[in-house]
């Protein structure tokens, strides 16, 4: 069949992919930039933000001699480049309606288990928005709410919680580490979304991938930890107070810890495994049973070990070039003479160079500090730096000398940034 899929380069999109095709299904995949997805074997590429993608007509060339179409987009939290509200409910449902205008019957949704309006979150009322207008069409529908979904890879809440486990000798834990998940591995997911798109067993219903236990979230953490080959660790409390604290800095500078993540958490991720089983045709894998069959490699000890380094990474690199930039800035008037001199350039042009490096510094900073487009930031700031050294050697050779390693700091300097610019990349 030829099948649309939207987040084709998300944490499960990807799972999706890779599943469908090798069912021999043609995929068009999704995706908001190229190139988003790489994986092997064929697939077309279309770009479509879903930001933007909220009327009918945007989606009607990208449905043409499709059978069916899988939604698996999503995000945690709105932006202000991301909104919520537009890639949940407002293009989701935009796509709905064109899918009934072209002839399109068979629609998958890939929701959440917590997509409930007591959860009051916005992802979770954006989610039901799509969910619930999906459910009131013709089409042949079935909706996907999955629990905590568990790859050998890992993104946002499940990259968050084997950081937590890897930290060395303590194992924080919000409150009291009781919340409860039914983890499910995504390749279980896949099977439900491609038995819904082949057989007629899923039409019109709701199915919540669960897996057949109950793990605690102080659990899941403890067993992360021995997964990654790590010693035993003393789990620690994290008070309400500091939580919060947290997630107010979350929903402001990023990250999966946010109000969102803990409401969402609070609110709880468990559903019938029961019937899930019986409505599947299958019982999906055990939690350890999932991290026994996949054994966890060097790799996957760096990710997580990585992960709080990154955010520390980008604030120190970010720091660096503002510190230049503004402190530099004090220091035109000193400098303009020596560069004058070593450059044979006018003293008003070799201070106008000066202001525009002191500006470009701050822009630099700016730039990592948000980071954007981490690979680009990452080359422009290897080359800035290695020109500024560059400069500063042909003019002031003696600096390599000097006792405060003024020239001598570029290199573990040059070695952090492309150390930030390889691991900044979230998927």
């Amino acid at each position: 069949m030829r099948v649309l899929l939207l987040g084709a380069a998300g944490f499960i999109g990807r799972e999706l992919l890779a599943a469908l095709a090798a069912r021999g299904h043609q995929v068009t995949a999704v995706v908001r930039r190229r190139p988003d997805v790489a994986p092997l074997g064929a697939y077309a590429l279309a770009t479509v933000d879903l930001n933007r993608a909220t009327d009918p007509a945007a989606w009607s060339a990208h449905l043409t001699d499709c059978d069916a179409v899988v939604n698996c987009a999503g995000v945690l939290q709105g932006s202000r480049s991301q909104s919520i509200q537009a890639i949940h409910a407002e293009a989701p449902i935009a796509l709905f309606r064109a899918c009934e205008a072209a002839g399109v019957r068979r629609v998958i949704q890939v929701s959440a288990i917590s997509a409930e309006r007591d959860a009051g979150t916005a992802y979770a009322l954006t989610k039901l928005a799509a969910d619930d207008f999906l459910r009131s069409t013709s089409l042949e529908w079935t909706v996907v709410r999955p629990s905590l979904v568990i790859a050998r890879g890992a993104y946002g809440g499940t990259a968050f919680f084997r950081a937590l486990a890897a930290l060395p000798f303590v194992i924080p834990v919000p409150g009291g580490g009781g919340e409860e998940f039914q983890p499910v591995h995504v390749q279980d997911v896949a099977r439900i979304v491609v038995d819904a798109i082949e057989t007629e067993a899923l039409v019109r219903k709701t199915v919540d991938p669960v897996g057949p236990e109950t793990v605690t979230l102080r659990r899941l953490l403890e067993d992360y930890r021995r997964w990654l080959g790590l010693p035993p660790a003393t789990v620690v409390a994290i008070p309400a107070p500091m939580v919060r604290v947290a997630t107010w800095l979350g929903d402001r500078f990023g990250g999966p810890v946010n109000s969102t993540a803990a409401r969402q958490l609070a609110f709880g991720n468990t559903g019938d495994a029961a019937a899930f089983a019986a409505l599947a045709g299958f019982t999906p894998r055990r939690w350890r049973d999932i991290l026994a069959a996949e054994p966890a490699h060097a790799q996957d000890r760096w990710h997580a070990r990585l992960y709080f380094v990154r955010p520390l990474l980008r604030f120190a690199l970010a720091l660096l070039w503002l510190v230049s930039g503004v402190g530099g800035a004090f220091s035109v008037r000193d400098w303009t003479p020596a560069l004058a001199d070593g450059t044979g350039l006018p003293l008003d042009v070799s201070a106008a160079v000066l202001w525009a490096l002191c500006a470009a510094d701050v822009v630099m900073g700016v730039l990592v500090a948000s980071a954007w487009r981490p690979r680009r930031v990452a080359t422009l700031q290897f080359a800035m730096i290695g020109g500024y050294t560059a400069v500063a050697t042909m003019l002031w050779p003696a600096m390599w000398a000097d006792p405060l390693g003024v020239l001598l700091k570029n290199i573990p300097i040059l070695a952090a940034v492309l150390a930030w610019g390889a691991i900044e990349e979230d998927r």
